[in-house]
């Protein structure tokens, strides 16, 4: 049989699987019309395949399956790695993600000012590797307009949000509409983290910097206080093993990729790191990114820092579109053996950085250097950890007055909250 045979009858397969009980019938009825004209010899029956391909239900199915395409919305101001494994649920949910970024003037009117500029946000919302399509200026809350908008324009099936509540000032929910609509779909809230926890963590270290230098004031003076400053605000994010695997691309580098490697804290990961990270990625097939302890960055940058912890770091890096692999709490300098070990092809770092360098310690690139496999990237974007730090410092009573109210929120949500099935 040749293969056109082949697709000619492909139809018996088809009602075989599609309509089995059917397809017994007509098998029954054949095999009785078979034996009665062998009997009387004097009826004529057509040729079964002739007769059956009759049936449109036998006919090969061509119809692609319909991608379903899900909208998410949210400001995204220091975006961190809840925002990434909201955005990862959310495209679970579906086949293609199309990501709201909200304004900056509906973020001052609803939120307050945020720390990050509309321009910045998109950046890092973009560079997720999860999102397919980002729409920028979107409003806070789902107007019916707009939710047309996202049905007839942009094909949306559904909208997602968090199990956390998301009121607008008068009191009412953001996404009442799409839930009336039935188009509406829920996930799990990452818990542990949210920008009013990292802008309470930017003003407590803040406090705590200034609590250190009255104290040492005072004990120079004589008048020693018990007892020393905290560090910062503790985070609450409790690590797993499978959020590791959720956000890895569970894939190594091939027999003879180019590996290029980049190393740093990435500490409020922000678009310069998102800038950077893509500027390496287009140097090799691989990108290795190796991310320093909190020990190795408090002693770089003061006890204030890190800002996010190392797991919280490696999971914002790993979520990261131009990030194959990162390396959790990488070594300060870097070694031959690693060179070796990880068949490092480039060793790359930015032009703009926080301070680098351990006083009195040797260079940590010295020895990719001797070897001539070092180059100095052109930092994209001059912003730094602390140049976004700063931003929060110099608008001190804005975001100490927004963080008051989101706290008393975030309090009647943990009061309130209840377990949610979801990843």
């Amino acid at each position: 049989m040749g293969p056109m045979d082949y697709e000619s009858n492909s139809w018996i397969w088809d009602g075989v699987c599609y309509y089995p009980h059917l397809f017994g019938g007509l098998m029954l009825t054949a095999a009785l019309l078979g034996f009665s004209t062998s009997y009387f010899s004097g009826i004529g029956v057509p040729s079964l395949p002739f007769f059956w391909s009759d049936f449109g239900i036998f006919q090969k199915r061509k119809s692609e399956k319909k991608r379903i395409r899900v909208y998410m919305d949210g400001c995204f101001d220091l975006m961190h790695f809840g925002h990434a494994n909201a955005l990862r649920q959310a495209k679970a949910l579906g086949d293609e993600l199309v990501v709201g970024v909200v304004s900056d003037e509906e973020i001052i009117a609803n939120k307050g000012p945020p720390v990050l500029p509309m321009e910045e946000r998109l950046a890092l919302v973009s560079g997720l590797k999860w999102v397919d399509e980002v729409i920028s200026n979107a409003p806070y809350a789902i107007t019916e307009q707009f939710m047309n908008r996202l049905f007839n324009e942009h094909k949306i099936d559904y909208i997602i949000h968090g199990d956390d509540p998301c009121l607008l000032p008068d009191g009412t929910d953001a996404y009442a509409l799409a839930k009336k609509a039935g188009r509406f779909k829920q996930i799990k809230r990452t818990e542990g983290v949210s920008s009013t926890d990292i802008v309470g963590r930017i003003l407590s270290s803040i406090n705590d910097t200034m609590d250190s230098e009255d104290h040492n004031a005072t004990s120079m003076n004589g008048d020693s206080k018990k007892g020393s400053p905290s560090h910062g605000a503790l985070s609450h994010f409790l690590p797993t093993s499978q959020r590791i695997v959720q956000f890895s691309n569970g894939r190594g580098p091939g027999q003879n990729a180019r590996i290029v490697y980049i190393d740093g804290a990435f500490d409020l990961f922000h678009a310069g790191h998102i800038e950077i990270l893509k500027s390496a990625r287009q140097l090799g097939d691989f990108l290795l990114v190796g991310i320093h302890n909190d020990q190795t960055v408090s002693k770089l940058r003061g006890k204030q820092f890190p800002i996010m912890h190392l797991h919280e770091r490696s999971l914002s890096v790993l979520g990261c579109r131009y990030v194959d692999e990162v390396i959790i709490g990488a070594p300060w300098e870097i070694t031959k053996d690693m060179i070796t070990t990880f068949n490092i092809s480039l060793v790359v770092h930015g032009t703009v950085a926080e301070n680098n360098s351990f006083a009195g310690d040797s260079d940590p690139y010295a020895v990719p250097k001797s070897i001539g496999i070092f180059k100095l990237l052109e930092s994209p974007k001059n912003i730094t950890t602390t140049s976004i730090a700063k931003r929060i410092v110099a608008n001190h009573d804005a975001y100490k007055k927004r963080n008051a109210k989101k706290v008393e929120s975030e309090k009647k949500y943990y009061a309130e909250k209840k377990y949610i099935c979801g990843e």
